[in-house]
């Protein structure tokens, strides 16, 4: 898995844009108090179950790589100009 550059701010607008993705879905509403990595894991089920990004091989879902993947799925959604793909 190669680090992409800014992926720690990457994956905060991922899971920005994917909270609102997610609720406008009415999958549900996240609380303040919920752990970053269940955030995560719900928006990348989410994402993977409406196909809009492919799904990891069973052996590599943790939760290093469903970050790494929803960073991936945020880069390539955003503006070509947008300052974290600077």
């Amino acid at each position: 898995m190669k680090k992409i550059k800014n992926e720690g701010e990457l994956l905060k607008e991922a899971i920005r844009v994917g909270t609102r993705y997610f609720e406008a879905r009415g999958a549900g509403k996240f609380e303040n108090t919920d752990h970053v990595d269940i955030k995560v894991r719900a928006i990348y089920l989410l994402l993977v179950k409406d196909g809009v990004i492919q799904a990891l091989a069973t052996k590599d879902e943790n939760a290093v790589n469903m970050r790494h993947k929803l960073a991936i799925w945020i880069s390539k959604n955003l503006p070509a100009d947008h300052h974290l793909l600077q």
